[in-house]
């Protein structure tokens, strides 16, 4: 349906161009999978781990069944026995190292491991197997130690289990093995006793001269320092050499306030000795201030006969030499008292002086000290380590004495009745066990294969991943189409089913448009541009389902199909592609005699594409194209841009900058992360704003709304087979667009 431009006027909506703020882009983090990610791709590749772990159980049971008998042979070995010896040899105090006995059964995880290995090397094993190869010429000591296993199961108790298929060589060889095992432990314990007990006195006689040469050293420090603890004495200096400090910031206050004096002094010298205030220095001064008095009443009378007589007057004449007397004996007085501010100005400096080489003295002698405490403290430490180390041995060679004295247990079985091990057996579950460790494997295998097969695909799958992925808002998520077109039940009961999941699947486009609103809270969005990473994501798809539900909640719509390399909107919304968006751009026309009405809603305008030129950019990139953005901008509610995909087209990015922003679409289990990640990336480079995400053809996640209209429309069905009109009623009223997106194609 043709129209014109003022049709499509509102002064509600009138306004410039907005400018979108660009999206922040986070770094996608492909390395490592959570729990979620790992519980998803288990269950995309569920076939691929069933199909390994079956195959790999089966081989495990097959083998069990086709090999001949395994019989099993074993013997316990007590390796610590409990007796009145070993306990007065249990309380002897063990101080050498780490206080653990060499001969003393294994305690540790360590040393049951070493037990074992040297239980299993060829020095003991070797004269057992020359001795059975009279019998059994084929057996070899490799042969031999594949099918022998010890462990250790409980405290001081060895296992010994051999299996083979030959059943009198299990026997044969276990009661070889018992024999040379409790040999092994009775040759073992005797000569680590004597062992120990040479080195115990080896090393005694070293430490009983090395606690006599420090106890020598400790004395002559003593002596020659004249101390008993460098510690208390330096406490003591510390203390003399803080008196001192303090005495000298006193003297040094002094000889401050002297020189201030001095300098102060100086400068009344420089004036006349009339001039000089009652409040000076020298006012302190009595002969100096009886001097300066007498001075001033000479020239008191000199200037009173001066008045009357001349100078040359008798009297004028001897209170002239008056006063040149006392003058003299004035600067007499002045040089006396600068002299005596020098003297104690020296005798505080030299005072300083004395207080200082003290303090430097007692501080070279803390440093001294200090030198000798350590060597003091070194020698305490050694004194004592050798001390102790004298009682350790003292104490080890008498605990050792006392071993060697008693009657020494080796090994034992842990039955004593028992002189042979027992007889071997046959085991019976190997084909379960086979069977049970093979679905192990197979099930270990197939989860890895399946994580490693999933990673290699490189794939978005579901929502979740996506925004976790990719630092930008989930403005919406759309489920995978065919779910909801899918309809097994005939009649009446399908159509209205498959109404209500059209209506829920159109709603979730309704909530799509709301997210986009809300971003505008300064300024409303009135356009943008739908667009994707790759081909096959559902931009468009998205794009119509977005104008409709834009158009149905009574905002004015234009979808324009600016794809011009593979127009396709015209088809979805039902109509011809005669006209469009090249022939406006390239042919001068008025765009609101090309634009149609779309038939499925009222408010939906559509700008088709046009015929396909031979450089889409040169036109999208023109200055007419602008101009056109920018009416279309101000003429209509939301304009939507359905464009080409971003990866090797600059459509998209081109458009978006005159827009207030894109939205990106990326198809589930299709778009591969490199693709979207390079998408990102120009985006970037071009600060081109992005609005957010859609997550199209989810298949994990629903949306609430899509699975609220499911509820309502079965309750609905219901009350309408127990004839309620009312509640059919509201029940056909609730998806007023249903008709409309059942119109829409593919």
């Amino acid at each position: 349906m043709k129209f014109t431009k003022d049709m499509l006027k509102s002064e509600k909506y009138h306004h410039p161009l907005l400018t979108a703020n660009s999206a922040q882009l986070n770094d996608a983090d492909e390395g490592g999978l959570n729990l979620g990610q790992v519980g998803a791709a288990l269950r995309r590749r569920a076939l691929l781990i069933a199909g390994l772990t079956g195959v790999v159980a089966t081989a495990g049971a097959l083998k069990a069944e086709t090999d001949p008998p395994i019989y099993q042979g074993s013997f316990e070995i007590l390796t610590k026995p409990v007796t009145g010896e070993g306990k007065v040899i249990a309380n002897v105090p063990q101080t050498i190292g780490d206080g653990k006995d060499a001969i003393a059964a294994p305690e540790t995880t360590e040393e049951i491991k070493t037990t074992i290995k040297v239980l299993q090397s060829r020095r003991i094993l070797e004269p057992v197997i020359k001795k059975l190869q009279t019998k059994y010429p084929e057996i070899e000591y490799d042969y031999v130690i594949e099918n022998l296993e010890i462990e250790s199961k409980q405290r001081h108790i060895l296992q010994v289990q051999y299996i083979d298929a030959d059943q009198q060589l299990v026997t044969d060889l276990l009661n070889s093995i018992k024999d040379a095992y409790l040999q092994y432990s009775l040759a073992e314990r005797r000569n680590d006793v004597e062992q120990a007990l040479k080195f115990v006195e080896k090393q005694r006689k070293p430490l009983e001269q090395r606690v006599k040469d420090w106890q020598e050293r400790l004395r002559t420090i003593r002596q020659k320092n004249n101390l008993v603890e460098p510690a208390q004495k330096a406490q003591e200096v510390s203390t003399h050499v803080a008196t001192l400090t303090q005495q000298q910031l006193e003297n040094r206050v002094m000889l401050e306030q002297m020189r201030a004096k001095y300098q102060d002094l100086q400068k009344e010298f420089l004036q006349q000795p009339g001039a000089l205030a009652s409040n000076s220095l020298l006012s302190d001064n009595p002969r100096y201030q009886k001097i300066l008095d007498q001075l001033q009443q000479i020239n008191a009378q000199i200037a009173q006969r001066g008045s009357i007589f001349t100078d040359e007057e008798e009297g004028m004449v001897r209170l002239s030499q008056q006063r040149d007397t006392m003058t003299m004996m004035l600067e007499e007085e002045r040089a006396r008292v600068n002299r005596d501010f020098q003297s104690r100005i020296r005798e505080l400096e030299a005072r300083d002086l004395a207080i200082s080489e003290k303090i430097d003295n007692l501080n070279g002698y803390l440093r001294a000290l200090a030198a000798v405490s350590r060597d003091y403290d070194n020698i305490q430490r050694e004194l004592k380590i050798a001390t102790e180390g004298l009682s350790q041995f003292t104490a080890k060679q008498q605990a050792l004495q006392i071993e060697y004295a008693q009657r020494l247990q080796p090994w034992r079985l842990l039955d004593p009745q028992l002189t042979k091990v027992s007889e071997p057996e046959a085991i019976s579950d190997s084909a379960k066990r086979n069977l049970i460790l093979g679905g192990m494997l197979g099930l270990l295998m197939g989860v890895g294969a399946a994580l490693v097969v999933d990673k290699l695909s490189n794939v978005f799958y579901t929502s979740k991943e996506l925004k976790e992925t990719i630092g930008l808002p989930l403005l919406g998520v759309v489920p995978f189409r065919k779910e909801i077109a899918l309809s097994t039940n005939a009649g009446n009961t399908s159509s209205g089913l498959q109404q209500a999941a059209r209506a829920s699947f159109f709603e979730v486009f309704r909530s799509l448009y709301t997210n986009i609103l809300l971003l505008g809270s300064d300024a409303p969005i009135r356009s943008l541009v739908i667009s994707s990473a790759g081909q096959g994501d559902g931009k468009s798809t998205v794009a119509v389902h977005l104008a409709l539900a834009a158009a149905a909640m009574g905002h004015r719509v234009l979808l324009v199909d600016a794809n011009l390399r593979f127009p396709s909107l015209h088809q979805r919304v039902g109509l011809m592609n005669i006209q469009g968006l090249t022939d406006v751009i390239s042919s001068d026309l008025d765009w609101s005699n090309v634009i149609e009405r779309s038939p499925l809603e009222d408010n939906l305008y559509v700008l088709s594409a046009g015929p396909v030129p031979p450089d889409s950019i040169r036109l999208l990139a023109s200055q007419k194209m602008q101009d056109l953005m920018q009416d279309l901008h101000s003429s209509f509610d939301l304009v939507i841009y359905d464009t080409p995909p971003l990866v090797g087209f600059a459509d998209a990015t081109l458009l978006a900058a005159n827009t207030n922003g894109m939205v990106l679409v990326a198809g589930l289990g299709k778009l591969k992360r490199t693709v979207f990640q390079q998408a990102l990336e120009e985006l970037q480079i071009s600060g081109t704003p992005i609005l957010g995400l859609v997550a199209n053809k989810s298949r994990d996640a629903v949306p609430a709304s899509y699975t609220y209209y499911q509820q309502y429309y079965r309750q609905s069905m219901s009350v309408e087979r127990v004839g309620d009109d009312d509640d059919t009623e509201i029940r056909n009223n609730s998806v007023p667009t249903s008709s409309s997106v059942r119109k829409i194609k593919g």
